[in-house]
């Protein structure tokens, strides 16, 4: 059935699905972390439905369906080692959770943690449409470098999120040594640049999305630009909430945000100061 479906058919049918099942498991298991676990998988099937669609036969859109695949499992691998998978929860939700009824935060869990999330990801995919409505335009060297951009910036994601493991374990280690990790959190690396060089990169790869499919419909005034920009919005709303709860914890994170570029890595304002450093890099 699915295989006489056209593709946006069938990524409607998934999605749907998807948004049924994490709301559901989130009223069992009272965790509502259950679209991040989904957040780095269903893109990668989107674009491959796209693919498929085309019988694996256009160059742009096995190039896209690669390139997200290797997106997928860089996130899905740094998920899985953070615990993501083991039914442990993201932290910023339970701090929504205890500041709000009950009924508010179903309210939330439902038609935004759920149906508006799962919304971004189809259309982060989107793009894939595009390039699948207009395949017959040419394989050509933009493409190649949009990809080669797409890949770079997966590196560099990769990178930061390397980063803040080991400083994170290190940390841990510090903690479960009874001693005072000083500092208290990662400064070092990419993060000397950014407070968040990992958001900075994983908008620059669906900006980049979107610009593959761009290419194909040999325009840039597309709509399925709104993924990319939802997505903006969504991690620069999730970037103030995070070091609201960041600062609550350390106090001397307003100086860290004083003198770093908050996502777009810049140098820093003026000197940091000097504190114990820990190499992550």
């Amino acid at each position: 059935m699915l295989t006489r479906m056209a593709p946006l058919q069938v990524i409607v049918l998934v999605s749907a699905a998807a948004c049924a099942f994490a709301w559901v498991a989130s009223l069992v298991s009272g965790d509502t972390s259950w679209v991040d676990r989904s957040w780095s998988i269903l893109p990668v099937i989107f674009v491959w439905v796209f693919a498929s669609a085309a019988h694996l036969d256009n160059a742009r859109l096995d190039v896209m369906a690669v390139v997200v695949t290797a997106w997928g499992s860089r996130l899905t691998f740094n998920f899985a080692r953070k615990g993501g998978y083991s039914g442990v929860e993201d932290y910023r939700w339970s701090v929504l959770r205890s500041s709000m009824r009950r009924w508010q935060f179903q309210l939330l869990n439902l038609f935004f943690i759920v149906i508006y999330q799962n919304l971004i990801l189809v259309l982060l995919a989107l793009p894939a449409w595009t390039a699948y409505q207009d395949r017959a335009t040419s394989f050509g060297p933009v493409d190649v470098v949009l990809a080669a951009a797409f890949l770079a910036f997966t590196v560099g994601e990769t990178i930061a999120d390397e980063q803040q493991w080991r400083f994170q374990s290190w940390k841990r280690a510090e903690v479960e040594a009874a001693r005072t990790p000083s500092p208290r959190f990662v400064q070092t690396g990419l993060f000397r640049y950014s407070r968040h060089p990992n958001y900075f990169f994983e908008i620059g790869q669906w900006w980049i999305f979107f610009l593959m499919g761009a290419v194909a419909a040999q325009s840039l005034l597309q709509w399925t630009v709104i993924g990319a920009f939802l997505l903006s919005l969504l991690f620069v709303g999730s970037t103030a909430f995070t070091e609201r709860i960041t600062l609550s914890r350390y106090p001397e994170y307003v100086l860290y945000r004083q003198r770093t570029s908050p996502i777009v890595p810049w140098p820093a304002r003026s000197a940091p100061p000097i504190l114990p450093v820990v190499q992550v890099n």
